[in-house]
């Protein structure tokens, strides 16, 4: 099946409910979109984020921009890319791919951004194959865009508390005061019969 997105919501950015918001998926092909809105000078400002497990980015960079296009989302958050590297690339359509991974057969994160908000980006962190965020400058909202990637049930113990510290310690990184945006597939499972065994 080809690429969608749902479940859009709202998160105010200059609202008083917190900083961060959670964009998160439990399953391979899981998406979520939030929808985070500043008004400034009385003017709203929109910006429609979201988080979309692709179990591999190889053939499908064109159909993601084309969704993302279709959809009119800003900012996603991609894992289970399964590239190899730390760049970022041009996928079509006016988004460009800011990802990292170490082996091109699992994990891998990234961050897909309209184009227009490239020249907003001040950093860039790769912690992990499965962390990694971007800090951007939004009409005067610094913004932080986190996406994870966390290992399933059957992964060993010292992978999943790898992740989590990881997770951590990009959190702690970030000002109070600034914007966040966790767009992850947290890999979660309820009841018996819904569990995933293997390690990914």
């Amino acid at each position: 099946p080809g690429l969608t997105m749902a479940a859009i919501s709202a998160v105010d950015l200059q609202g008083t409910g917190g900083n961060w918001a959670t964009v998160g998926g439990r399953s391979r092909g899981g998406r979520r979109v939030h929808r985070q809105r500043e008004k400034r000078k009385g003017k709203s400002v929109g910006l429609r984020i979201g988080t979309l497990n692709v179990s591999t980015m190889t053939g499908k960079g064109r159909e993601l921009a084309d969704m993302m296009e279709r959809r009119k989302v800003d900012i996603l958050c991609v894992q289970e890319t399964r590239w190899k590297g730390s760049k970022a690339r041009s996928i079509g359509a006016g988004f460009k791919l800011f990802y990292y991974g170490v082996d091109s057969k699992r994990n891998g994160v990234g961050v897909v951004l309209k184009e227009e908000f490239v020249r907003n980006v001040l950093e860039v962190k790769r912690v992990s194959d499965r962390v990694m965020s971007l800090k951007l400058e939004i009409e005067g909202v610094m913004l932080n865009v986190v996406s994870g990637y966390a290992p399933h049930v059957g992964c060993e113990l010292e992978e999943k508390e790898r992740f989590w510290s990881e997770l951590d310690e990009v959190m702690e990184s970030i000002p109070t005061g600034e914007r966040v945006v966790i767009g992850a597939d947290f890999n979660g499972h309820v009841g018996e019969g819904n569990r995933g065994d293997g390690c990914g």
